[in-house]
């Protein structure tokens, strides 16, 4: 289940308030909250690496490893097929955050596209034995966004269906969406036109985690060292109580 990003909100001002920090906008609230989504998801993979260097945990709902794992499960996309293909050229997906294994499906077949550096796909075009082939295609990465694959012209053609890939997408943009009522007060609109509203996509074992960078970010923003002090304090004692 997801974080409810009202639930977030109203929290965030509840405890501003409660401080007498003043009162944090929607526009700067959705700033800040994709900003703490973001930092807590990048944190998930620098977190497994750490973990990975310790002795696990053997009881069932405790191994860190297990938990962060569950929590990047969210994001995973399978055989995904890519946005757009010119020749060998293909871009990818427009979400992908981490790309995993791309597969190529011709003539009956589907395997798995190597990635080779260019220097390599040099060497491997200089010898018959070791140039790609249909059978054992390869791929380098031209830019972030995009792929070429080799063989260049292989006896299937590549097409946005028949190369897929496996990969970690990126969060969607989380979005408070509101109306404005008579005395000028932001009201939560759950059900807007323009169907923007946006929750956020991470664990619901995230929310205390959300609320705690928002609010340092907000501290930040308004040079508030109190608030941005307490909410750092708040994240280290959660930081303590994972790693013990």
């Amino acid at each position: 289940m997801a974080v409810i990003i009202n639930d977030v909100y109203q929290k965030v001002l509840a405890i501003a308030n409660k401080e007498q920090r003043g009162y944090i906008t929607p526009q700067e609230f959705n700033l800040f909250a994709n900003q703490a989504q973001m930092d807590i998801f990048e944190q998930y993979f620098y977190d497994i690496n750490q973990f990975g260097r310790v002795p696990g945990n053997s009881t069932e709902y405790s191994d860190m490893i297990s938990l962060l794992e569950e929590k990047i499960a969210i994001f995973d996309q399978f055989k995904v097929a890519m946005s757009a293909v010119s020749g060998n050229q293909l871009t990818l997906p427009t979400d992908v955050y981490r790309l995993g294994t791309v597969f190529y499906g011709g003539a009956g077949y589907d395997v798995e596209v190597e990635k080779v550096s260019k220097k390599d796909l040099e060497y491997m075009s200089r010898t018959a034995l070791y140039a790609p082939t249909d059978s054992r295609p390869v791929y380098t990465k031209k830019s972030e966004t995009l792929l070429k694959l080799f063989p260049a012209s292989p006896s299937t053609s590549y097409t946005a269906a028949n190369v897929t890939c496996n990969y970690i997408k990126k969060p969607a943009t989380v979005k408070w969406t509101y109306t404005v009522s008579d005395t000028y007060k932001a009201l939560y609109n759950p059900s807007p036109s323009n169907n923007d509203l946006q929750n956020f996509e991470l664990h619901k074992s995230e929310e205390n985690n959300l609320i705690e960078k928002i609010l340092q970010l907000a501290g930040i923003s308004t040079k508030d060292s109190v608030l941005y002090q307490a909410a750092s304090a708040e994240e280290q004692k959660s930081i303590q109580q994972e790693k013990q």
